[in-house]
């Protein structure tokens, strides 16, 4: 199959994982929200979702910079977790930022971007292979997510098995 035949799968399924790491933080209890007694409260797990999935999208730590209140320290392995938990509504904001960009760079991709090489501190892959890690990165945060919803309320929001959100107007 050719780049063309492969975006619009390749974006139900991204556009999917997405929506599941969505309906998590949306069905999230205040009081879960901000529960810093386990080492990574349900906010930093939404919000570190979403900041390697922004880098990932764009396929190089050169030149990325995360939209405002969000910072780079994130990359730093010595770092330390941001100074305030961040919103619901500010992780939502940075939730739909991701989404547009997911589905722009998907809708773009050509053959050469798609192999373009990519380099990060773990190893060196294609932007496609990228796309997919990103994929199971998404899927792993939301998982967790999910895992503290279950433990906490004896509840998850429902499987998406593909993204609700039109390939023309996500």
């Amino acid at each position: 199959m050719d780049i063309l035949t492969w975006r619009p799968i390749l974006w139900q399924q991204f556009g999917a994982a997405i929506e599941m790491l969505e309906n998590a933080v949306s069905e999230c209890p205040e009081e879960l929200w901000v529960d810093d007694s386990k080492k990574n409260p349900v906010w930093y797990l939404a919000f570190h979702t979403l900041f390697w999935l922004d880098l990932y999208l764009t396929g190089q730590v050169e030149g990325f910079c995360p939209p405002s209140p969000f910072t780079l320290a994130e990359l730093d392995p010595e770092g330390e977790p941001p100074e305030r938990p961040y919103t619901r509504a500010e992780l939502q904001s940075y939730l739909e930022h991701c989404r547009m960009k997911c589905y722009k760079t998907i809708e773009t991709l050509t053959e050469e971007e798609a192999r373009r090489r990519c380099s990060f501190g773990w190893g060196e892959v294609s932007f496609a292979e990228l796309l997919l890690y990103n994929l199971r990165h998404v899927q792993h945060g939301t998982a967790q997510l999910n895992l503290h919803l279950r433990q906490t309320i004896d509840s998850v929001p429902a499987w998406v098995a593909r993204t609700k959100a039109d390939a023309k107007t996500p």
